[in-house]
């Protein structure tokens, strides 16, 4: 066990090779965004040093991971995810003083981790590869699938438990090693999650957990001895990744990366249903989700009827103590997310918008000592050079934007740089399929909220949200490369396309 709590909190520590690190050097603290600044505990801030002996410990760790038989690779996740239900309400806790999200949203969490563990145990006795036909009788031919070595994992504060498991459970599965870095505001359950592969058995060095911030991260992304990089977080960090990268000859980079998804209403939706889609889609989390809805695209025909429900409702969302399971969000999660938020709500006002409601910081005694916003709502034409309509907020600021008709509501749809999540809510499959035809996204979902995945579905998106290698089920494909193996079973040799083998 490495985290000790103390009343300075928890002392963290890196974990390389299997061996706990005493902390030294420089540190950083993790503080509550919602709980007067409490202090989550005290973490080591890695340097090269310390992210080259990170790698070279996974490295070490590597061919005898790979040669493990994959059943057996599969087995430990088993071992994890009973420890993940022992530990389901601490987890949940933990993070929810951390980062902020309710605990109910924070247990969810932690089972779609559970899922995740599942999925990967259930996959080891599926295929890895095709068997294929050859043009020659004797030949027998085959598509295998092999480990690429080390994986750097790097993840973000808002799913800090889910998110990691999307990447380093297919990739211990298929057998890479990994070193693991969790976003600087939530290294807490980032460390709590290494200590449970620990306890599940994974060997030394198929895990490796350095904390830190950005420095730590390129110092990890430098390293020439990983093979991939595997990261969720803004497109700027991303495009930088995809830069340092770009110089490894066999370097496979898959990012997650922002968005400005949308939730289309249409002329025929239930409004009930599309309103309570769109408060999910857009304050959940504090609108603080990769897929949260900055955008509702909705019918002008029902907008004047939908905007009226939509801000009453918003208005009654109970903001609060994460802690407390009957509120429906807490806090932002540090004061440099507060500025964004409120510069953002200013700039819509300054672009002409119809203010709704006029959310912003809440200061009021339940909310002192913490980051917490109320719900900015406003409607917006859509045209030319607005930026509050296309531009990633992450936070709860909600731009509603009148369409005239489905072929006017996928252009704005379309009109940002990027493409994540999107939902339709509508009665009819025609409309439903024109949607899920003429929109770039890589998660669509009809009469639902744009937030919500599964595990066993691809996460990613297109444009500056994802690079073509998406998370959760569909990162075998990042994770492991393709080999061509054929043997031939006659005594001489014959050749494909009518190649001649005389000699």
């Amino acid at each position: 066990m490495s985290s000790v709590a103390t009343s300075k909190g928890l002392t963290g520590r890196h974990f390389l090779g299997g061996r706990w690190l005493s902390p030294t050097g420089q540190s950083f603290e993790s503080r509550s965004p919602s709980r007067n600044n409490e202090l989550i505990g005290v973490f080591p801030r890695a340097g090269r040093e310390e992210a080259d002996q990170a790698v070279a410990a996974a490295r070490a760790a590597f061919p005898e991971w790979r040669r493990t038989s994959r059943i057996h690779r599969a087995e430990l996740f088993d071992n994890l995810a009973q420890l993940v239900k022992r530990e389901t309400d601490a987890l949940a806790e933990l993070m929810a003083r951390e980062c902020g999200k309710v605990v109910t949203e924070c247990r969810a969490e932690v089972v779609e981790g559970l899922h995740m563990i599942q999925y990967v145990f259930g996959t080891g006795r599926m295929p890895t590869g095709d068997v294929l036909a050859s043009e020659i009788a004797d030949k027998d031919a085959f598509m295998r699938r092999k480990p690429w070595g080390v994986a750097a994992v790097i993840t973000p504060w808002n799913f800090p438990f889910a998110v990691p498991l999307w990447m380093l459970g297919p990739s211990l599965l298929e057998g890479n090693t990994t070193v693991f870095k969790p976003s600087e505001e939530t290294p807490a359950i980032g460390q709590r999650l290494v200590e449970l592969f620990e306890e599940a058995g994974f060997p030394p060095g198929t895990i490796n957990l350095v904390h830190g911030d950005g420095d730590t991260g390129e110092a990890l992304v430098r390293n020439a001895g990983v093979n991939i990089v595997l990261f969720t977080g803004s497109y700027d960090v991303g495009k930088r990744i995809q830069e340092l990268s770009a110089s490894q000859f066999d370097r496979i980079v898959a990012c997650e990366m922002g968005s400005k998804s949308a939730v289309i209403v249409c002329e025929d939706a239930r409004l009930d249903l599309a309103v309570t889609c769109g408060l999910l889609s857009a304050f959940k989390t504090s609108g603080q989700r990769c897929v949260s809805a900055g955008r509702l695209i909705v019918s002008e025909k029902i907008i004047d009827r939908f905007a009226e429900k939509l801000a009453a409702t918003a208005k009654r969302l109970r903001i609060g103590d994460p802690l407390d399971a009957s509120h429906f969000t807490g806090p932002v999660i540090n004061r440099a997310a507060v500025d964004k938020v409120v510069s953002y709500n200013e700039l819509a006002k300054r672009e002409g918008a119809q203010v709704l409601l006029d959310g912003g910081p809440l200061t009021d005694a339940p909310h002192a000592g913490g980051y917490y916003l109320s719900p900015f709502i406003y409607r917006m034409d859509h045209r030319p050079g607005v930026r509050c309509i296309r531009e990633e907020v992450f936070g709860p600021h909600l731009a509603l934007i009148p369409f005239r008709d489905n072929d006017e509501a996928a252009a704005i749809y379309n009109d940002t740089d990027y493409g994540l999540s999107m939902a339709v809510i509508t009665e009819n499959f025609r409309t439903m399929r024109h949607f899920r035809e003429e929109c770039n996204y890589g998660m669509g979902y009809v009469n639902l909220p744009c937030i919500g995945a599964e595990v066993h579905l691809p996460f990613g998106g297109v444009k500056k949200s994802g690079n073509g290698h998406p998370s959760a089920a569909g990162l075998i494909e990042a994770v492991t490369h393709k080999t061509a193996w054929t043997v031939n079973h006659a005594e001489k040799v014959k050749m494909a396309q009518g190649l001649k083998a005389d000699i």
